[in-house]
């Protein structure tokens, strides 16, 4: 059974920082993209990062060079390390991947598209 399972998220001040972790089972990260979505009240989702098999990161135009995706294959577990946090950043972050047969290489911003979710994680940015 695929699961990701999502944690970190919390109540934050301005500029502070906080990591987001993303377990999955049932399949290995390694083997596909993975992305960071995100859903603000009355908003919908938005894409926030991605990392492909290889490595490469992407990073939606609001959080380039504050927000740094990663991933521990050894762990199955991707990460996103959020600094300089602002209010606007205040939404449900969920991890998501695409598709799993066939994996995909590298990150899709359609987060329409995907077939597999976690169950979210609020962060909350606000002093």
């Amino acid at each position: 059974e695929v699961r990701l399972v999502e944690s970190g998220g919390g109540l934050v001040q301005p500029g502070g920082s906080l990591r987001l972790s993303c377990v999955a089972s049932g399949f290995l990260i390694s083997s596909t993209a993975m992305n960071w979505v995100r859903q603000a009240p009355g908003k919908g989702p938005e894409w926030v990062s991605g990392i492909s098999v290889d490595g490469f990161t992407t990073y939606t135009s609001s959080v380039k060079g504050r927000f740094t995706i990663s991933s521990d294959n050894a762990k199955n577990t991707v990460y996103l390390q959020m600094n300089s946090l602002k209010p606007e950043d205040t939404a449900v972050y969920y991890c998501g991947v695409q598709s799993l047969s066939p994996p995909w290489a590298t990150p899709s911003v359609n987060s329409q598209q995907y077939s597999y979710w976690g169950q979210g994680t609020q962060v909350t940015v606000s002093s």
